[in-house]
Formats: structure tokens, C-alpha cells, sequence
């Protein structure tokens, strides 16, 4: 909910309280202008909700007697996405005062909450996961995103329908480990028991989903947020791109996150005549060489992303992308020697 919209929201409860309001006690209350407060007011009146103006030395603003504001009636697709909406925002770095908001807004209702989606609801927030990069989620089905819910909480198959990025539709059986929030998508990881493999899926692209007899066990691992960045590190794409870097792993992860990259400190060899074990000793906030791979569908992006990082590379494969940093290079120096 945007800040314009929760004033005038609370606006409408100061009225609601009864008693003719001054401008100037409502833009306190607000912290806002007095000629704020009268476009909110024209804002309340639009959605004819009957704000009287008061003139006079005590004027101010008041709701036309009688009037009481209809009780809030939420359908369970609206509901569910009110409250992933609340649970996202506690991510977002809220202050104190909107922490507390967001909290009473989320326990009011689930106060109103049918017994039966409140339970599911439950199920669905003990099962989900959010990755560093939350972003502002998209609407899921509540159907399906509880039915997936369900099957997680409880270990059991689901069979899903899906349509992958090329268009091609499959059905397939999944052991879903978990359901993660991500760059504004939903997805759930898990084995997929025909390939055999962990699988990451986006809900958006699932058409349908039912539960299906028996029980599986969930593997011991990384947790499912760090499944699906790894997911999205190893992935499929056009080119395969392996790197050696010189810095820290917080210098590199800065430019290249784990949802883009993989990363591997390669083993150190001895010093010569150094008996210590190799890597003995050695400082993990330390620079040195790292190994990164990276799977990706253009390499255009990466000469601007090495030139960013400002430590030193070794680029392994592929050639066209040391052609790319060259003429990067190339024609930095040309305007430099220009200006």
C-alpha cells in the first residue's frame, strides 16, 4: 500500500472517530500540509464517502451523520494476497512505525479469516522462503500456491502441469521441497521424479496442481531459497563462461550474486619447501584467486561488469567474450584520448 493511499485510509478513521476535525489537527495527525488534507479530503469525497466541511472559527472537516463505513469483506484469493503482500514488506526495510502497522494489518485480518484458509495460510508461512531480492511479488493463484503449500508441509508428491520458458508443455511429478519468493516471481524446487533430478519451477508458469498419494524425504542440503539461486547459477543457457578473479568473495559477490554466478576458491598449492597443509593459515576475508562460472544468454552485459569490479581476471572461455572486453577497453580509450 502506498503512503498517499494509507493517509487518506487514515484520514477516514480520524473522521470515523466523530467530531468535526480542524485542518490543522488532521495535517499533524497526517504529518502532512493543511492543502494535502483537502486533497485527500476531495480524494474521500470521490469515492462518495460524504465528508462534510465545517465553517466557522472550530471548522473543519466531518462525516455526514449516520454514516459508517461498510465492513471489509475479502474473498480468499484477496485475502491471501493482502497478507504475502504484509509478509513481503516486513523485507523491505520498513521503520518501526511501519513494521508495527504492517503487523496489527496482518493480525486484524487473519482475525476475519475462515478457520479453514487461516489453517492453510498457516501452512503456506511455515513453507516459504525469501531470497536477499524479494521484489514486489506478483499476484499468485491462492489454489494452487496453498495446494503446493500443502504438499511441502506434509512431504507428498504433487503432480503439476507446467509450460517451460520455450513454450513446450509437460506433466510432471515433483517431491517440492519448498516454495521461494524471488525478483518478484514465485517458485518452488524440488525433485522431479521422472528426470530424477532437483528441478526449480516457476508458479506462474504451473497451469494446475494436485496432491498425490504417498510421502517422500526431504534431503539433507541447503535450504530451498539456496536451491533456487544455485538453480539459476547451473542453469541452461547459451553461453558457459568461466572466470578466475582476484579479490575477496564479498568483492565479487557485490558485482556477481549467487542467482547469477557460482563460485569456487580453486585449491592453493603449496610454497615450495613449505610444509604446511595447502590452504593452511590462509585468511578467508583475504584476496585471492576465485574461480566463477556463470551461465548466461548474452555476454554482452559482462565486460561492464569485470570493468566495474576493478580487481584483476582471467577470462578461461569463452574467446568472444575477451574480443567483447577488448573492444570495451578499446573505446574507453578512445574517449579518454578525446576529452
Amino acid at each position: 500500500m502506498s503512503r498517499p493511499t494509507g493517509r487518506v485510509l487514515t484520514l477516514l478513521e480520524l473522521l470515523q472517530s466523530g467530531g468535526t476535525r480542524t485542518v490543522a489537527e488532521l495535517a499533524d495527525r497526517l504529518g502532512v500540509e493543511g492543502r494535502t488534507v483537502r486533497r485527500y479530503v476531495d480524494q474521500l469525497i470521490d469515492l462518495d464517502v460524504p465528508v462534510e466541511s465545517v465553517r466557522g472559527r472550530y471548522g473543519g472537516y466531518r462525516l455526514a451523520p449516520g454514516y459508517r463505513l461498510p465492513p471489509l469483506m475479502l474473498s480468499d484469493d484477496e485475502a491471501l494476497a493482502v497478507l504475502l503482500g504484509l509478509v513481503a514488506g516486513r523485507r523491505a526495510g520498513l521503520t518501526t512505525t511501519e513494521r508495527t502497522a504492517n503487523e496489527t494489518a496482518s493480525a486484524k485480518i487473519r482475525r476475519v479469516l475462515p478457520k479453514h484458509i487461516a489453517r492453510r495460510l498457516d501452512t503456506l508461512l511455515e513453507v516459504l522462503a525469501f531470497t536477499d531480492q524479494p521484489g514486489e511479488l506478483d499476484h499468485p493463484d491462492a489454489g494452487l500456491l496453498l495446494t503446493v503449500a500443502d504438499a511441502v508441509r506434509h512431504r507428498r508428491p504433487v503432480s503439476i502441469r507446467y509450460t517451460d520458458r520455450d513454450g513446450r508443455r509437460s506433466e510432471r511429478t515433483l517431491h517440492p521441497y519448498g516454495i521461494v519468493a524471488h525478483a518478484g516471481r514465485w517458485y518452488v524446487t524440488g525433485q522431479d521424479a521422472q528426470a530424477g533430478e532437483e528441478r526449480t519451477f516457476r508458479l506462474d508458469r504451473v497451469e494446475a496442481a494436485r496432491a498425490l498419494p504417498g510421502s517422500f524425504d526431504t534431503p539433507v542440503g541447503p535450504a530451498p531459497a539456496e536451491r533456487v539461486l544455485s538453480g539459476f547459477a547451473t542453469a541452461r543457457y547459451r553461453h558457459e563462461v568461466t572466470l578466475r578473479i582476484h579479490g575477496t568473495v564479498e568483492q565479487i559477490r557485490a558485482h556477481l550474486p549467487a542467482a547469477v554466478a557460482s563460485l569456487e576458491e580453486p585449491e592453493p598449492e603449496p610454497e615450495p619447501g613449505a610444509g604446511a597443509e595447502p590452504g593452511a593459515g590462509q585468511d578467508p576475508a583475504a584476496e585471492h584467486w576465485l574461480r566463477v562460472e556463470l551461465r548466461v544468454q548474452r555476454l554482452d552485459w559482462l565486460p561492464r561488469v569485470l570493468a566495474s569490479l576493478d580487481r584483476p581476471f582471467v577470462i578461461e572461455r569463452p574467446d568472444e567474450l575477451r574480443g567483447l572486453v577488448v573492444a570495451l577497453a578499446d573505446r574507453l580509450t578512445s574517449h579518454a584520448r578525446r576529452a
